[in-house]
């Protein structure tokens, strides 16, 4: 399994990436949504953990113009934000994500747990 890590603060991406190298999945990792959008598209990861707020090009942008992609229509992708904001929640369910997780409310394994259980019914 391939997992693209778009987020732009350097210690959890470092976190992130280490855990799930850990945990045998292949990962890729961009600092902002074009990076990420770029990356995306050329290497067609399984799942894409996706922060909103970013520079360069935020999430919710980036989600978007993936979705007008044929292969990018169909990833998984779970957004990782601060933001508990009730609006983006429903906004990004309405894009059709996979999970929408605030980053103070979960721990590397629940992360973990969360997309063996996505990628699995993949």
């Amino acid at each position: 399994m391939k997992i693209l890590v778009v987020e732009d603060e350097p210690t959890l991406t470092t976190a992130l990436v280490d855990k799930f190298t850990a945990e045998q999945f292949t990962v890729l990792a961009a600092k902002n949504g074009q990076e990420g959008l770029t990356m995306a598209l050329a290497e067609h990861p399984d799942l894409i953990l996706l922060d909103i707020v970013m520079p360069v090009m935020d999430g919710m942008t980036m989600l978007a113009e993936l979705r007008k992609d044929e292969w990018g229509k169909g990833v998984k992708v779970i957004l990782l934000t601060n933001l508990s904001d009730p609006q983006k929640m429903s906004d990004s369910i309405a894009k059709d994500v996979a999970g929408y997780l605030i980053k103070s409310d979960w721990k590397l394994n629940d992360l973990v747990s969360e997309v063996k259980r996505i990628t699995q019914t993949a």
